[in-house]
């Protein structure tokens, strides 16, 4: 007999995410984001579908080759999901420069905008969708380009005069420092992408790299939390930035490190990272209003950025379904059932009116018509990687039957 899920069967969830990925999110980017002529995604619209302008940027455009590379390769074999992303691919590379980074925003031809300095996730996104387009195409000449893009990175980051440039709030100084645990996880990502098809010794070497960094040195033992910035040589800082944890981002990471564990068969990873997800979402979580907070500005004061976002929401549910398809832990379900009916019940959009999702506001998720951005990676990841699990859950018990 089948558990419930947030209450309903996993037939029934299954359901859900279907239609919220198929119904809503799709169709919503064929009419109003896509721009099937020049390709890329017109992020800059609004909730009902208006352009506010033709502008497209880096990062959501690399996210958005690997959406619909992952489309094809794993759901259905649309020959418009590969046209998207390898119009959208024509566009990145029309758009890049000699400078050594993509630049952070472009037209809708691919002439550089020059609004602010580029970072380095821009290129790894690109990496990402270059990666998933090279599986779906078959065309091994792109997963080369990709590993040119990530070694490239590597070494940007690791030049001695390498510093991120972090801002996160428009009344706080913006932080600068070498080590970054979201360049670590992206870097995991990619590799665990192209691991996942192929063996390849030196993308093995960076995740071993990775998970080093990022268990053995961003964890924080005074406190058991992933801290988002360390010193070039990996050691804690000292100028109060020893207690500022970006926690979205460590909760999104230690998902990924559980699945990399799974794909590796190491029992003792996963444990060690599922252990501290849980100990992480139970940490974000808002007892008041419900949902995760996304950013823990210091620990020993117990001071939050108090507004919430809908990707930190999704990464919860990710790494909630990945623990209850692998090992069906009860913490998970009850989890999953608090997480998914908060978002259920805060982020659709669909009782204002409007399609698709609300990515961010106030602490309550207090509702504000306008809107300027369509976010375009975090909820199709969300959706197609749950609807995947969901598959293997409902496969294993009709197996078992």
């Amino acid at each position: 007999m089948n558990k419930t899920i947030a209450g309903v069967s996993p037939h029934e969830l299954l359901k859900q995410y279907q239609e919220n990925l198929f119904d809503d999110f799709l169709p919503f980017m064929d009419e109003y984001i896509i721009d099937f002529e020049y390709g890329g995604f017109k992020w800059n619209t609004d909730r009902s579908g208006n352009n506010i302008t033709a502008n497209k940027r880096t990062w959501f455009d690399g996210r958005g080759v690997w959406v619909y590379s992952y489309l094809y390769n794993n759901f259905e074999k649309d020959p418009r999901y590969l046209e998207i992303a390898k119009k959208t691919i024509d566009l990145l590379f029309k758009a890049k420069t000699e400078d050594t980074l993509w630049p952070w925003a472009y037209d809708r031809f691919g002439n550089d905008l020059k609004e602010r300095n580029p970072d380095i996730y821009g290129n790894l996104f690109v990496a990402e969708g270059l990666i998933e387009y090279s599986i779906a195409s078959g065309e091994d000449s792109y997963m080369q380009q990709a590993k040119d893009i990530i070694f490239n990175c590597v070494e940007l980051y690791d030049g001695g005069d390498y510093l991120y440039d972090f801002d996160y709030r428009p009344d706080v100084a913006t932080i600068r420092k070498p080590r970054v645990l979201g360049h670590w996880m992206i870097l995991l990502s990619l590799s665990k992408s192209i691991l996942r098809h192929r063996e390849d010794a030196d993308i093995k070497a960076l995740a071993d790299r990775c998970l080093d960094a990022l268990l053995n040195h961003h964890l924080n033992p005074e406190f058991g939390l992933m801290v988002e910035f360390l010193e070039k040589d990996l050691t804690l800082p000292k100028d109060g930035l020893d207690q500022f944890v970006y926690i979205g981002h460590a909760i999104e990471c230690l998902w990924m490190i559980m699945d990399e564990a799974i794909r590796r068969e190491d029992q003792e990873l996963y444990q060690k990272s599922c252990n501290l997800f849980k100990r992480h979402v139970e940490v974000a979580w808002d007892d008041v209003y419900g949902g995760v907070f996304h950013g823990l500005e210091n620990v020993n004061a117990y001071k939050w950025l108090l507004e919430k976002v809908l990707w930190a929401q999704q990464e919860v549910l990710i790494g909630l379904m990945i623990i209850i398809e692998h090992t069906g832990d009860e913490w998970a379900y009850r989890w999953f059932d608090r997480a998914y009916k908060h978002v259920i019940d805060t982020y659709p959009l669909k009782k204002y009116g409007y399609r698709l999702w609300n990515i961010g506001g106030d602490r309550k998720m207090t509702f504000q018509k306008e809107g300027i951005r369509i976010e375009n990676y975090h909820t199709p990841r969300h959706l197609m990687l749950n609807i995947q699990l969901l598959h293997k859950i409902i496969g294993r018990t009709a197996a078992s039957v």
